[in-house]
């Protein structure tokens, strides 16, 4: 350790050339020492830190890898957490939509047919109705048919008036049936 010079306070000041000079080596003296010890400690921290500096290094990046999976575990667990709620609010967006346009197209389709029907003109049921009619009649012609020539004739012109029944408006087409219903078969 650094030693200390002290000056007795018993002690007075003769000649003081003698003195000086003697003070003045050992301040030399304990300054070099002192210098010489503060040297050594550093070289010797110097050495510890290069010795224990590679392992200190290498602990800390091994914690440095410890704490880079840690910290991408988390955020792959929030990333999926994340994707789950969004996934379950675009479900939910997709479903409203699907139901608007439902709504959307049943409410096309009814002002479609109210607007259809002002017109007059014969739904696919009124059609299905007078083609399974106009069967019924070319059947019963043909019964008839088996029985003279004449017959034949009103069957064919039955089946003439279907193809135009078929094409008309479908007050037209409910007038047309009720006269043929009405005529007495011969």
């Amino acid at each position: 350790m650094v030693k200390k010079i002290t000056r007795t306070a018993g002690k007075k000041k003769t000649s003081a050339p003698a003195d000086k000079g003697m003070l003045d080596s050992q301040i030399a003296g304990a300054v070099k020492e002192s210098a010489q010890q503060i040297w050594l400690a550093g070289m010797g921290a110097f050495s510890k830190a290069q010795e224990e500096g590679g392992k200190v290094f290498d602990a800390l990046v091994k914690e440095g890898m410890a704490l880079q999976r840690k910290t991408q575990a988390a955020a792959e667990e929030k990333i999926g957490e994340v994707t789950g709620r969004m996934t379950r609010m675009a479900e939910g967006v997709t479903h409203k939509a699907g139901q608007n346009w439902d709504k959307l197209e049943a409410i096309f389709e009814q002002r479609t047919e109210k607007a259809l029907a002002r017109l007059g003109v014969p739904t696919a049921k009124d059609v299905d109705a007078l083609v399974k009619r106009v069967d019924e009649l070319a059947a019963a012609v043909a019964r008839l048919s088996k029985g003279g020539g004449a017959a034949a004739k009103v069957a064919r012109k039955t089946r003439g008036k279907a193809a135009v029944v078929a094409e008309a408006p479908a007050k037209t087409v409910r007038r047309r049936t009720r006269k043929a219903e009405a005529a007495p078969e011969a």
